[in-house]
């Protein structure tokens, strides 16, 4: 299993989002924080993308290639591209180019997003939310399996005979599906053949199984063998030196975080009691000590019928830089645990 870590650049935590000074002090951590997971030995790092003032990954191209220059070996990717509010092909030109600039370790996690704020911005009308997703979706797996498009859609002007340059290093540039709860994304990720990114940040993860089957079915229904039908999870975590260390550490950023975003979405205050349940046996949050979280996630893989990666997001914690980077170092000793089995 591939072990890894999300990041949607959070600003938040060190002051004013409108203050330059602190945002090149985040943006220089969390550069920082790629490095530290490339040295430890973890194998992909994804950023993000929102169009929010309390996050800094608006542009995550720029801030993975700037990675890319930074780092040796660890995948690079996106987690996730807002593909519904965006081109296609300029979308395939920066992963394309991420992949040179990186020596052939780009990849795209393609999704809608958790946030709607994209889709205004940039012009689109969220009645057209999943046919948006659809079709670009579409028009960006042709893109990557030919040089020459000739295409047509409704919500772009049409290819005919277009030359679309760069091409990547890699054959064929790993395209994911990221979902969260919609069982027709599980069904089109598996009717493509696609790896599937599955988002849970909250409840019970064994729960998302049925999920998962539909996925395998659709998958199999289509033609695809087992093998070819890989699944990951992006989970909210933090890993401490001990159980007690990381939940106290982790959660008063993860109660301020999902008690803001609450307010807008009618969701009653976060309490350390609910707090507790997600952290615990079945519950969707990896925080813990490194034993205690590796144990966790080979009980998630089992659930699920098996995962091929796990990302821990950790930019709730309202946490100073050393704790991250420590934790990232322990992920790689946990990593090491959960690869051993």
């Amino acid at each position: 299993m591939e072990i890894g870590i999300d990041s949607f650049a959070a600003a938040h935590f060190s002051g004013s989002a409108s203050d330059p000074n602190k945002n090149m002090q985040a943006m220089a951590d969390l550069l920082e924080r790629v490095q530290r997971a490339d040295q430890v030995g973890l194998d992909v790092f994804g950023i993000g993308e929102h169009h929010r003032k309390e996050f800094l990954d608006s542009a995550p191209i720029t801030i993975l290639s700037a990675a890319a220059a930074m780092t040796k070996r660890i995948r690079l990717t996106s987690a996730v591209t807002v593909l519904s509010a965006a081109d296609p092909v300029r979308v395939f030109q920066n992963f394309a180019s991420l992949d040179i600039i990186s020596r052939g370790r780009a990849e795209i996690v393609a999704g809608r997003g958790s946030f709607i704020e994209a889709y205004p911005l940039f012009g689109f009308n969220l009645q057209d939310y999943d046919a948006l997703f659809a079709e670009k979706l579409n028009l960006l797996l042709h893109i990557r399996d030919n040089e020459v498009v000739s295409w047509k859609g409704k919500f772009r002007p049409a290819l005919e005979e277009a030359e679309i340059y760069p091409r990547p290093v890699q054959p064929k540039l790993p395209i994911w599906l990221g979902v969260g709860g919609t069982p027709q994304s599980f069904i089109r990720a598996g009717s493509l053949g696609l790896p599937l990114m599955v988002a849970i940040i909250g409840g019970e993860t064994r729960r998302f199984r049925p999920l998962i089957d539909l996925y395998r079915q659709a998958g199999a229904a289509a033609g695809f063998k087992p093998e070819d039908l890989t699944v990951g999870l992006h989970s909210l975590g933090y890993v401490g030196e001990t159980s007690k260390d990381a939940r106290d550490e982790f959660f008063p950023g993860y109660a301020e975080v999902f008690t803001r975003i609450g307010k807008e979405r009618g969701w009653p205050p976060v309490t350390r009691p609910q707090f507790e349940v997600q952290a615990g046996h079945h519950g969707a949050l990896l925080v813990g000590g490194p034993e205690e979280v590796a144990e966790k996630i080979l009980r998630h893989s089992e659930a699920l019928g098996g995962i091929s990666r796990l990302t821990f997001q950790m930019d709730n914690a309202a946490l100073p830089q050393s704790k991250l980077l420590r934790s990232i170092e322990l992920i790689g000793e946990l990593a090491t645990l959960v690869k051993k089995g």
